[in-house]
């Protein structure tokens, strides 16, 4: 039975679906025949989906002929962000190994003002938010088959990119950035020393030969009757193998669990050094609220949804943090 534990519950997960998705009837024309013609055939139906927080379209596509896929669609303009990331998760996604539990990359579209990825369709489901049990199980399950897989990493035509780890040093920058940081977590501010020295160790810990998803949360992942398919990847980096898993294991904490006792039994953790792991729970941490600080919630162009979200996970982690024991 799930337990859940006050000490680490924060409110209720933020809805996922970003607030600025397109309908496809909303995509220019070329776009819309750009992706049918990647996918040889005419769509008559598109239902947008929830999970994850980029711009642009993200439906899943019948077509006339019955068959199914997945879009993402993104304008250069409007998100250049996004469209790189599109640009890179084509080259990575391409590049993954035979047999690797991703959504099937049928084909691209690339006008250089549009940036559109098509996907075999995978009928399948997020896991259900707070975290039950079996399916946080199936996934933890997944990860050490995922990262067997990914060892060494397979060759990418692409260049590296860094983790999405670290942003203390950031904060501690300004005086305006830590004032926001006092607010939505006093208590970091109160150990932003203590951060910013396990920051310090961050490049020595993160070395490794696994290729990593890098942005392993409940929404970047779909379950299905058979399977544990984890989708979107522009983040992934080579590292250490339990770098997705101490990732994931703060969503656990997001929703009143312990991450604790997973992470004690889990196989990919065998062996490894408790400190390193502090480092990168605080490193995920430091990113997320880094870059939830950095947010002008004013602006028209941010996103609230991902904005809680980030402060939200990243408050997990440091709570996940506080009840290790002390090495630092």
């Amino acid at each position: 039975m799930t337990t859940h534990n006050n000490a680490f519950a924060s409110g209720s997960t933020p809805a996922s679906t970003g607030s600025r998705r397109l309908p496809w009837h909303a995509l220019p024309s070329s776009v819309r025949t750009g992706i049918e013609d990647v996918l040889g055939g005419r769509v008559v139906e598109a239902r947008s989906q929830p999970g994850g927080f980029s711009d642009g379209l993200a439906a899943r596509l019948e077509l006339a002929d019955g068959r199914r896929a997945f879009a993402k669609a993104v304008d250069v303009a409007a998100a250049p962000g996004v469209a790189a990331f599109h640009r890179r998760e084509a080259v990575v996604n391409g590049g993954l190994p035979q047999g690797v539990a991703v959504p099937r990359l049928l084909g691209s579209y690339d006008d250089r003002g549009w940036v559109a990825l098509v996907f075999g369709d995978v009928e399948g489901a997020l896991p259900v938010q707070p975290w039950r049990e079996e399916e946080l199980e199936r996934v933890l399950r997944a990860l050490t088959g995922l990262a067997e897989r990914l060892t060494p990493s397979p060759g990418l035509n692409s260049p590296g990119v860094s983790p999405r780890l670290g942003g203390w040093a950031r904060l501690a920058e300004g005086s305006r950035s830590v004032a926001r940081l006092g607010v939505v977590a006093p208590g970091a501010v109160r150990e932003l020393d203590r951060h910013l020295a396990l920051e310090e160790r961050l490049p020595e810990v993160i070395v490794g030969e696994t290729l990593t998803h890098g942005d392993l949360y409940p929404f970047n992942v779909l379950l299905t009757d058979e399977r544990v398919v984890v989708v979107d990847w522009p983040h992934a980096w080579v590292g250490p193998a339990y770098a997705d898993l101490v990732m994931l294991l703060g969503s656990v904490a997001q929703s009143g669990l312990d991450p604790e006792p997973y992470a004690a039994r889990h196989p990919l953790l065998r062996g490894v050094d408790p400190a390193a792991v502090d480092v990168l729970i605080s490193a995920q941490a430091g990113f997320l609220l880094a870059a939830a600080c950095s947010m002008d919630s004013a602006d028209p162009g941010t996103d609230p949804r991902l904005e809680r979200m980030m402060t939200a996970l990243g408050l997990a982690s440091l709570r996940w943090l506080s009840l290790r024991p002390r090495r630092s």
